[in-house]
């Protein structure tokens, strides 16, 4: 078990000039997505990644939720650099919304990763135009008076994924970014040199991916993958539908790759998945004959068995092209008997009952699914188990720090450090968003100070404007549904004209509650009636509090069930 107490620090002791690097996660502990991190010495910081996270349970009807980043905007000014270590959205999403807030400093990021950014930019032209800086794995960079960064390599699942070892103030500090080990074709890992070389520097604190510290062993290699792809294409009767991430690049390639050498043709549903195959072509990262594609508006001209269409939307997103698909809604793909749908992608932790909807709707219409439990048809871009540790050992730092992932993620790679390294639990830091790490060359302490790090919502033109009172009133709308009281009150004395209108919309059906309506009705009244005769003048607003509260608790009482229960009364 690993116990931690917080430790005190008087804030004057935080703020000499001698004091810690400090460490804080705004997004990307406590949840899969929202990755930023920042790190802060004096008047300098450095932020690491910018992206965002899908929408929750309970978070109904919001786009996407981003970093909290007020603490950065009272230090806008302070704020060196951006760097994004690959091109996916849950580390660069969030980046159109917040640069003018935080100064809009450098972005340091490679080629594709640029482009990518880029190009989602342009649906942003209001937003601030940014400051690249191209950075190329290998090169060193100085960031600001007090930090450097030397970036190396990573495999994880998108082209020029990168880590960074960071020269503070307090030591060496290592980010790898997300990764995981790619192999030759004996089987062997690659490129285990680079950890060798990044142990041999003297690594004071070490920060690691915890989102693969659950799964045992180590990575399936990406050749068994395409060689299962193959055989699953090679025995296809019919059309061949592909669900995976848009940004998985380095998949999406070798499923073109095999597509040329079947002869078979490939269309493309998705505007991302379009916009970044597009830009690894142009960038060199994919190369095929243009002929090999072809619209997705043409896919009837071609005989089934030549037809290859690579789509979005395998969690099972609604607006995604798969869910159009399985739903019969897409404007040119309907699925019919014989189709073979893969589904390359692992399931996002609460996109479970979403994908099993999908799989369900596809095989009702008659289609052969395979998805990454049948078969070995995806590989996760995140290390598991025994390459953690591999990393640890090779690494050797004095401080372990566990991100990215739920507690019980990050609790368990912290016990893979102390099992691999024989750290202490006080040399592994277990924090949360928005918890200070201080860090020195001989410690690192988490401490009692905390800065801003809960949701931001995102939905539709509105950014923060969604507060817990809006999300409460939607779970009680998807939970409990809307009961809508309208009353005419005559102003002079006070009593209700004609019977109250009841609107009811997620409640009860009207036609099948009469005897409920019937004594809500005579309440409605009643409560009017009573309240309005003790007020001169009459506070409506008054009237319309008590009468709220006394229907609520009635329907309960005759329900057990509390909807959203809202007066309208019109005076005449």
């Amino acid at each position: 078990m690993i116990k931690q107490k917080p430790i005190k620090i008087e804030r004057k002791i935080i703020h000499k000039e001698d004091e810690a690097v400090r460490f804080i996660a705004l997004g990307g502990l406590e949840e899969i997505g929202r990755n930023m991190m920042i790190f802060e010495y004096k008047n300098e910081i450095i932020a690491i990644d910018a992206g965002f996270q899908f929408p929750e349970e309970t978070t109904p009807g919001i786009d996407f939720i981003i970093p909290n980043i007020s603490y950065l905007e009272g230090k806008k000014q302070n704020v060196r650099a951006l760097v994004i270590t690959h091109g996916h959205y849950d580390h660069i999403g969030a980046i159109p919304y917040i640069m003018e807030k935080i100064g809009n400093p450098p972005v340091y990021a490679t080629s594709i990763t640029k482009e990518i950014i880029a190009r989602r930019q342009e649906e942003f032209p209001h937003s601030a135009k940014l400051n690249f800086e191209i950075i190329k794995p290998g090169e060193t960079r100085k960031l600001s008076e007090n930090f450097t960064a030397h970036f190396f390599p990573v495999t994880h699942n998108i082209p020029e994924g990168v880590g960074l070892v960071l020269e503070t103030p307090a030591g060496k500090i290592v980010h790898p970014g997300e990764f995981k080990f790619d192999y030759d074709l004996e089987g062997k890992p690659k490129d285990l040199d680079i950890w060798e070389k990044i142990g041999k520097q003297g690594i004071n604190a070490l920060l690691l991916d915890s989102t693969g510290a659950e799964e045992e062993g180590w990575s399936l290699s990406e050749r068994v993958v395409e060689k299962e792809l193959e055989r699953i294409f090679k025995a296809a009767k019919g059309r061949i539908v592909v669900g995976t991430f848009a940004s998985l690049l380095d998949r999406l390639n070798e499923i073109i790759k095999i597509a040329e050498r079947l002869g078979k043709n490939v269309a493309v549903s998705g505007r991302s998945m379009k916009d970044n195959i597009q830009i690894a072509r142009k960038l060199g990262f994919m190369k095929f004959e243009k002929e090999t594609f072809i619209p997705l508006e043409e896919i009837g001209k071609y005989p089934d068995d030549k037809i290859l269409i690579i789509c979005t939307g395998a969690q099972g997103e609604p607006e995604a092209s798969l869910a159009r698909i399985a739903s019969g809604e897409h404007r040119h793909i309907q699925i019919k008997k014989g189709d073979t749908v893969i589904l390359s992608a692992s399931v996002i932790p609460g996109n479970e009952r979403a994908v099993q909807s999908l799989r369900d709707e596809i095989a009702r219409q008659g289609a052969i699914i395979y998805h990454y439990k049948m078969m070995d048809i995806h590989s996760s871009g995140h290390a598991p188990i025994e390459e953690l540790k591999t990393v640890m050992r090779f690494v050797k730092p004095k401080f372990f720090i566990p991100i990215h992932g739920y507690y019980f993620m990050r609790w368990r790679n912290a016990q893979h450090a102390q099992e691999a390294l024989g750290l202490k639990p006080e040399q592994t830091i277990v924090s949360d968003n928005g918890r200070v790490v201080l860090l020195k060359k001989d410690s690192a302490l988490l401490v009692e100070e905390r800065v801003p790090a809960n949701y931001v919502m995102v939905d539709g033109l509105g950014v923060g404007d969604v507060r817990e009172v809006v999300l409460r009133d939607r779970q009680v709308l998807s939970a409990d549904g809307i009961f809508v009281i309208i009353a005419v009150v005559d102003g002079a004395t006070g009593k209700v004209r004609m019977s109250p209108d009841i609107i009811s919309r997620g409640f009860v059906y009207l036609r099948e509650s009469k005897e409920l309506l019937f004594e809500t009705r005579k309440l409605i009244r009643r409560v009017v009636e009573e309240t309005t005769s003790k007020m001169h003048p009459v506070n409506w607003s008054w009237v319309k509090d008590v009468l709220r509260e006394r229907i609520s608790s009635f329907l309960f009482r005759k329900t057990q069930r509390r909807p959203m229960v809202l007066p309208v009364i019109i005076e005449v």
